[in-house]
């Protein structure tokens, strides 16, 4: 007996555990420690297979593991498609968390089962009458986004409903799906701008960013739904989730623009008084403390308001937000650095002082580095130019091609900006030149030394020559010194073999031809400064090898052709002018000649245009020029006088940099082609102030005429505080007046109640006493008439007092106290 009860014991204590451990087990399943967090993507190919037997089977834990390696391989873009009617069968489930799995896999393969998913719209629809708020926002999710144009009618009227739902998290799902229906069926657009004007009356600040997306989607030009909502969405916008603020700022901004008058600035004198709107000036202030969100897109759409909307003097508020968020990613400052290439374009006073923030960095992308250079152009003035030079100069040796171009390129602009430096940038770009040279050793050793170093010296000798031709037509007879323009010139043609890059020696012999005649420079040949001619001879041995130059690795081979005709068209032209000058050296004229001949046989058309061009130019002053008697011309023969008009003169108009060169000019900020610098679709395009504005009692909504009644409160020192604030509020308090006589309520009551004494009330006054005394009344009647009327009134005030005396006491809280007007 003993041992059947012992072996019991044991056999109940052996289930006991089992049971104890399969529990354990399933509580603990997703805690894994062995395995990891990950372990279900990892899933063999076995587990895969056992996928449809689990959808299948009875227990809700082998439906849910089912449903979660079946999301876990949508995450890593395997194609379950074929599970899908499997699927739908748990749409109805009972368990919460399989419908929401279910849902989320409908959602991606709605669109490719349309058959199969119309099988379940019943039970969609059902789910939207769920008590779970999360049920019913889910279902009208999948049901929009079955996308069969048959179920639309469905769509629109599961949207009506769920707009009118009590949770707003339910209503922002049906905002969300207004887009969807509305890419459905184009047809649905008047029923869809009825809920999306209800949805923009939404109380919830939950529902107003997707309320706005759907405008922007379905309605954008629809501004007039705005017009009794507006200054409601102003003083509600700090209270919108994140995203629905910058949706919701662009739409204020785009509504200010089109209906609102421009903010105008008015000189007085010595002081400066701005004119603003006062819904204007709403948005204003209600989007300024926005500017402290931890959202950068926010902080973005702010200044854009500001920017576009506000007056100049709010310009100024933008600038410590922008400075903040500039650090927060690599991505962000990417972003904001092309806002301030605008913003400091228009405004650079704004930043001046702020210069040190827009330094660069040696981790910086090559593209934040280009972009703080223009940023720092941008704010290059007087008190800041020597700092900002010293940075050009120092990102000249910067690793990054473009980023040097733009360098050197920054120092001449310096130049050009404060004409008071430019001693100063023709010597650090004459110090680039040189020491570039005297780097011979070390270019032997690193090749891509040399190719830095011709890259440097090719940007010097353009930005040089722009600020040569500067000097020259400010001052021409300047002494020849170090630093003069002609020294720079003879500087340059010296160096002329060392130059590599193709538009930087046809740079060179362009100044050499253009300024060989000047006046200071060192003659051997008449007219012509003596290392003119050397310059032509050595490239008149480098001609034919001129289009194989090489040259920066992002041009093309089309490109590359064209930049080696580039040298090839100026040595031409260096010759013709050379010739012109001195035509009686025959030296120069046999020099001359021989480089006009390879140009008559170049490959390149171009180059064979411009050399007939130029013999037709020089036959009226050498008919022999190529060795032999030129053909007889019809055209007209021009003297040396008038070869020297069209060579040398209208060459002096220097080309600024515009705006056009970044191509930003018209492009708004908050677009996405100033970050990537090219014309992209979907761009929002900034409408243009509206000249007086609209009328602003189209605003004026219910809640401005007819202010919400406020709850009773007792009277007390608070409740006259509160009198007043809502006194200058433009709300009027409700004052209790009690009635002093009753002599001013009989007589409209009699008024009333008499129709010949009302009637005559609205009588002429000024008639005759004779016509009144005409109409005679007993005194018996009005003696009868008096007492019933007494006899009524009495009874009516009687009432009145009684219901007065509850008013009272209901408002001051059963207190006798009465208030006096």
């Amino acid at each position: 007996m003993d041992n059947v009860n012992l072996n019991a014991f044991t056999e109940n204590a052996a289930r006991l555990g089992m049971r104890i451990q399969e529990t354990f087990s399933e509580h603990t399943r997703d805690l894994s420690i062995t395995r990891g967090g990950a372990s279900i993507f990892d899933m063999p190919d076995d587990k895969v297979k056992n996928i449809g037997k689990q959808l299948d089977s009875n227990s809700d834990r082998e439906k849910l593991d089912a449903m979660k390696r079946l999301i876990a391989l949508i995450s890593k873009g395997r194609n379950v498609s074929n599970y899908f009617p499997q699927v739908v069968k748990n749409v109805a489930s009972q368990n919460l968390e399989i419908r929401k799995l279910v849902y989320i896999y409908l959602l991606r393969y709605a669109e490719h089962e349309p058959d199969l998913a119309l099988l379940s719209i019943n039970t969609f629809q059902k789910d939207l009458a769920d008590s779970s708020p999360l049920i019913r926002a889910m279902a009208l999710r999948v049901l929009s986004g079955i996308k069969v144009p048959m179920i639309c009618g469905l769509v629109v009227l599961a949207i009506k409903k769920c707009a009118a739902d009590l949770s707003p998290y339910v209503r922002k799902a049906a905002a969300l799906a207004i887009p969807k229906a509305f890419q459905l069926d184009a047809g649905q657009q008047p029923a869809l701008i009825s809920v999306i004007t209800t949805l923009l009356r939404d109380r919830s600040p939950l529902s107003i960013g997707s309320a706005v997306v759907a405008f922007e989607s379905v309605c954008p030009t629809r501004l007039d739904l705005l017009h009794l909502q507006y200054r409601r969405l102003c003083k509600i916008l700090i209270d919108v989730d994140e995203w629905g603020q910058v949706y919701l700022l662009n739409l204020l901004l785009r509504y200010a623009r089109t209906m609102l008058p421009k903010p105008t600035v008015s000189q007085q004198g010595e002081s400066t008084e701005e004119e603003v709107d006062a819904d204007l000036h709403l948005l204003l202030v209600s989007s300024e403390p926005l500017v402290q969100s931890k959202n950068p897109a926010v902080v973005l759409a702010v200044v854009r308001v500001f920017y576009y909307a506000g007056p100049p003097s709010s310009t100024s508020k933008v600038v410590n937000p922008l400075l903040r968020i500039m650090h927060v990613s690599r991505e962000v400052e990417r972003v904001v650095l092309a806002y301030l290439l605008i913003i400091t374009r228009a405004q650079p006073q704004l930043f001046s002082m702020q210069y040190q923030r827009f330094l660069v960095r040696t981790d910086d992308p090559s593209q934040a580095k280009r972009d703080k250079i223009r940023v720092m152009l941008n704010l290059c003035d007087v008190d800041n130019h020597q700092a900002l030079l010293r940075e050009f100069i120092d990102c000249a040796d910067d690793v990054d091609d473009t980023v040097v171009g733009d360098a050197v390129h920054a120092v001449g602009r310096c130049a050009r900006v404060i004409p008071s430096c430019t001693p100063q940038c023709l010597s650090a770009l004459m110090t680039m030149i040189k020491s570039r040279h005297g780097m011979s050793l070390i270019r032997r050793i690193l090749p891509s030394t040399k190719q830095m170093s011709d890259i440097v010296v090719s940007n010097a000798v353009l930005v040089l020559k722009a600020l040569i031709q500067n000097q020259l037509l400010v001052d021409s007879s300047a002494p020849v010194s170090s630093q003069s323009p002609l020294s720079i010139i003879f500087h340059l043609a010296r160096r002329v073999d060392d130059i590599k890059h193709p538009q930087a020696r046809a740079c060179v012999l362009w100044l050499v031809g253009q300024y060989s005649a000047a006046p200071g420079a060192s003659t051997v040949i008449e007219g012509v400064a003596d290392w003119a001619p050397d310059v032509l001879r050595k490239i008149s041995k480098s001609f034919n090898t001129e289009v194989w130059t090489t040259v920066p690795r992002h041009l093309s081979v089309r490109h590359t052709f064209y930049q080696g005709s580039l040298v090839k068209l100026q040595a031409l032209t260096l010759a013709a002018k050379l010739f012109l000058l001195c035509p009686t050296d025959q030296r120069l004229g046999l020099l001359c000649g021989y480089v006009l001949s390879l140009g008559r046989y170049d490959l390149n058309y171009d180059v064979r245009d411009r050399t007939r061009m130029l013999n037709s130019l020089l036959v009226g002053i050498s008919p022999t020029m190529n060795g032999r008697e030129m053909e007889e011309q019809s055209s007209v023969i021009l003297r040396r006088e008038q070869v020297i008009k069209v060579l040398f003169d209208g060459k002096a108009g220097i080309i600024e940099e515009s705006e056009e060169t970044f191509g930003l000019h018209h492009i708004p900020i908050g677009s996405l082609s100033i970050v990537t610098g090219k014309a992209t679709l979907g761009d929002s395009v900034l409408p243009e102030w509206l000249e007086g504005g609209i009328d602003p009692l189209l605003r004026q909504s219910e809640e401005d005429v007819f202010p919400v009644a406020l709850p009773p409160q007792a009277i007390s020192s608070a409740s006259s505080t509160a009198a007043k604030t809502l006194g200058s509020a433009g709300v009027t308090p409700i004052v209790l007046t009690p009635t002093g006589s009753s002599t001013p309520v009989r007589e409209a009551k009699e008024s009333h109640r008499d129709l010949d004494k009302f009637y005559a009330s609205g009588s002429d006054k000024k008639s005759s006493d004779s016509e009144s005394s005409s109409e005679e009344v007993s005194e018996d009647n009005l003696e009868e008439e008096d007492n019933a009327h007494d006899s009524e009134e009495s009874q009516d005030d009687t009432a009145d007092d009684e219901s007065s005396e509850e008013q009272e006491q209901e408002v001051t809280g059963g207190s006798s106290t009465k208030v006096q007007q």
